[in-house]
């Protein structure tokens, strides 16, 4: 169940950091709830993945699947950079991403 949790932290991580370009600096008030609440329930899993996961693993992960997230969802949303060198960067933190999970040490589950 671990590594379902890390899943949801890092999904829930994308939410709140795409939730605060919404916020206008915590002025809004149902952005500034979304991206707070986003921001305990992605905490409260990585929490609970740490449990078993290392943490080197489990924050480097945290952080690749919620870059490459926000980096996807910056495309798509607000209209930022596609060029090929900039999807290279995001692919090379996917293999980074699976390397880590593959060469971990920790099973699934």
């Amino acid at each position: 169940m671990a590594w379902v949790y890390l899943i949801i932290a890092a999904l829930f991580e994308c939410g709140w950091a795409i939730g605060l370009k919404y916020t206008d600096g915590f002025t809004k008030i149902w952005p500034s709830i979304f991206t707070i609440v986003a921001m305990i329930v992605s905490f409260q899993f990585l929490s609970m993945a740490m449990k078993t996961i290392p943490v080197g693993t489990a924050y480097a992960i945290w952080t690749g699947i919620g870059t490459v997230g926000v980096a996807i969802l910056g495309m798509v949303l607000f209209g930022e950079s596609r060029e090929i060198a900039r999807i290279l960067c995001i692919t090379l933190i996917i293999v980074g991403v699976v390397g880590l999970k593959v060469f971990s040490g920790q099973h699934a589950g």
